[in-house]
């Protein structure tokens, strides 16, 4: 389990997306106060959930086309934070202040990363048994 590179991916999207969102700012308001995942209820439970999903991606390293889809549906919920901060990040006031946009507005982004390294090792792996089943 832990020999295969994408277990490494997948524990990398596990810490990324269940302890950095609480630690780094998504965004500035315009009153200057830093907003977290944990100010957000549903930012919070959509990385809270990408965490999950990614060990449950780790448990199923027996089941290698389990595993692709528990991604690839990790994926997609990246992919919903991203667009979420996209139009939060589009969707500024009019007024003089302007809100700052946070480090962590790119953790989505870093977690899809992985996760798309991850399907590429799984899917590398699944090739070999079947070649290696062929062979038989």
């Amino acid at each position: 389990m832990i020999q295969r590179i994408q277990t490494i991916y997948l524990l990398f999207v596990v810490l990324i997306s269940g302890l950095l969102p609480f630690w780094v700012n998504l965004w500035s308001d315009a009153n200057g106060a830093e907003v977290y995942a944990s100010n957000e209820i549903l930012i919070s439970v959509a990385f809270y959930g990408s965490a999950v999903l990614a060990l449950i991606g780790i448990l199923l390293f027996k089941k290698r086309k389990n595993q692709f889809v528990i991604n690839r549906l990790n994926l997609l919920l990246n992919l919903f934070l991203l667009g979420f901060f996209v139009y939060r990040s589009l969707n500024l006031s009019g007024d003089t202040s302007v809100s700052e946009k946070g480090i962590g507005m790119l953790i989505p982004v870093i977690s899809i990363v992985f996760l798309v390294l991850a399907n590429r090792a799984i899917k590398k792996d699944e090739d070999l048994v079947k070649s290696v089943d062929r062979l038989r």
